[in-house]
């Protein structure tokens, strides 16, 4: 969208004969009125009078160009900076002006068509050689493409700081800062420029929870830093750098009611992930699995979010593992289940235990019988129990509704591998 300025390309890598400059040199001033006129006289658009601010613009940018492009013959390294900035906001005019990006070009492809004429007469009363005039050919042009270039950014850079637009482009960006995979630094640098926000090295998403599903509605001015999308199903916000005390406090009030999960600070390539971590946090503190304050930072919780951010596979390890309790009543399953959590959770201290469960301790002692026959030796498998504990605390508020069987009903006998079988289960189960 935005052009670079200070290209390097305006003249040919063949040098031009240095002489061309003070041929063309006499020619500046009325060559710059013809581009002038001939503009005037071909694009209805600029058919009125030049007079004031607009028209001084206009003839300026006219004769910064064609007498860049003289001094870069006479010097190559000459420098381009104010006759680009010149153009840039010639650009800008354009757009204030309320002329399309058509009318600006073909401006430029008149001023091009106008100055070759005028080199043509030039060379051939100079008795130019037709290699020469092929280069100048090809070193007019490309420098007129740069200067349409450099005025085109400021056309679209005057489009994007217009009210409407402004808020649009600032959208896109959060769009394209979002993108999988992570959109190229050139693509955001562009957008960037175009909305005039400083691209951080790392920023924060914040997803964004409206009350009873409406949507969020600001109250206040966010900080012209911030982007935001609202309005769409699921809103959020990007915040360069860290949310720190202060930021927190303007979008509170920026967004009374609404509930804010905010993601872990990360290189913009990492936002996507990260902001789906903030959405992943609100959904685990609309089921119960962590505290559902208005404002959650997804870093806090991060182990939560590694145990539950594949259900499918979890549940397919949950039935694997707890296979041998298949056909136990939903009863029986809760009681054992509670007991080997708090197993896990307590390292087999069996008065803790207790404790936890609130019965006596030799009640402890045959549930852990029921679970040793039931698992054998899995319950002395380091690998086993880690697993055990992930499954448990992922399912911690899983249970099947009544009537439902528990785990859900696949093979279980095919689905425990067979050197991880309880030795001991027909058994276990004929004393059941």
């Amino acid at each position: 969208m935005s052009v670079e300025r200070g290209l390097d390309h305006a003249v040919p890598s063949v040098a031009l004969p240095r002489k061309l400059a003070e041929i063309l040199r006499p020619e500046l001033a009325s060559l710059s009125a013809e581009i002038v006129d001939e503009i005037r006289a071909t694009i209805p658009a600029y058919a009125r009078p030049l007079d004031g601010p607009y028209g001084r613009s206009i003839r300026a940018g006219v004769e910064y160009a064609i007498t860049l492009f003289v001094a870069q013959i006479a010097d190559p390294r000459a420098s381009k900076e104010q006759s680009h900035e010149v153009h840039h906001r010639l650009g800008q005019n354009e757009m204030r002006e309320g002329r399309s990006l058509d009318t600006l070009q073909s401006a430029y492809r008149v001023g091009a068509r106008v100055s070759w004429r005028r080199i043509m007469r030039v060379g051939r009363r100079a008795g130019l050689s037709s290699a020469v005039m092929s280069q100048l050919a090809d070193a007019m042009l490309a420098f007129m493409d740069e200067l349409a270039s450099v005025a085109l950014d400021g056309y679209l850079e005057a489009k994007a700081r217009t009210a409407g637009a402004l808020d649009t482009w600032r959208r896109r960006l959060l769009g394209v800062l979002l993108e999988v995979p992570a959109a190229p630094p050139k693509a955001i640098a562009e957008l960037a420029q175009l909305t005039g926000w400083a691209v951080p090295e790392q920023a924060s998403p914040i997803a964004v929870q409206s009350p009873l599903n409406g949507r969020a509605r600001r109250h206040a001015t966010l900080d012209s830093d911030v982007l935001a999308e609202l309005d769409s199903a699921e809103p959020c916000i990007v915040v360069p750098g860290a949310v720190n005390g202060a930021r927190l406090a303007t979008l509170q009030a920026a967004l009374p009611n609404c509930r804010l999960s905010v993601g872990p600070c990360v290189p913009l390539a990492s936002l996507a992930d990260s902001l789906r971590w903030a959405r992943r946090t609100l959904v685990l503190a609309d089921r119960g699995r962590i505290p559902g304050e208005r404002v959650l930072r997804a870093e806090e919780h991060l182990a939560a979010l590694l145990v539950h951010s594949d259900g499918v596979l979890t549940e397919l390890l949950r039935t694997r593992l707890f296979a041998p309790l298949a056909d136990m009543t939903d009863k029986q399953q809760d009681r054992l289940l509670e007991t080997l959590r708090a197993w896990l959770d307590s390292q087999g201290n069996v008065v803790e235990i207790a404790e936890r469960l609130q019965v006596h301790p030799q009640t402890v002692r045959y549930r852990m019988r029921q679970l040793q026959a039931t698992f054998g030796e899995l319950l002395r498998d380091p690998a086993a129990r880690f697993e055990m504990e992930l499954v448990l605390r992922a399912a911690a508020d899983d249970r099947p509704r009544s009537g439902q069987s528990w785990p859900p009903p696949l093979n279980a006998a095919n689905m425990v591998p067979a050197s991880r079988r309880p030795t001991s289960l027909e058994d276990s189960r004929s004393r059941r």
